[in-house]
């Protein structure tokens, strides 16, 4: 049971295609915009576009992001092993959906 003290969770839905700004990104992520020029620095984050000297990011970026900082302070990983792991993570995930593709 959930104590009454509790906070209430909050979260937004964001579809991959939404086109995201560095604010918008640090915002969702709460985190400083110099982190996300870290991310993009390290190959964690790539940059869909840039728009009047401005970077942008798709929604799959949010989620990238999310993991990234998941996998720093949780396990506790560096900038180029969380690029590494996401990398690594990414290649999982696409092997397994080849699995299953050649399964059916």
């Amino acid at each position: 049971m959930p104590s009454p003290h509790a906070a209430p969770l909050s979260g937004e839905i964001v579809e991959e295609s939404v086109v995201l700004s560095v604010s918008d990104l640090s915002r969702m992520i709460r985190v400083d915009e110099r982190h996300i020029v870290e991310l993009v620095e390290e190959g964690v984050l790539s940059v869909l576009e840039i728009d009047s000297s401005e970077w942008r990011f798709s929604g799959a970026s949010l989620r990238r992001a999310r993991v990234a900082l998941r996998l720093e302070h949780d396990l506790g990983l560096n900038l180029p092993g969380v690029a590494l792991a996401l990398d690594l993570l990414e290649e999982l995930e696409r092997l397994r959906r080849e699995r299953e593709i050649e399964r059916r």
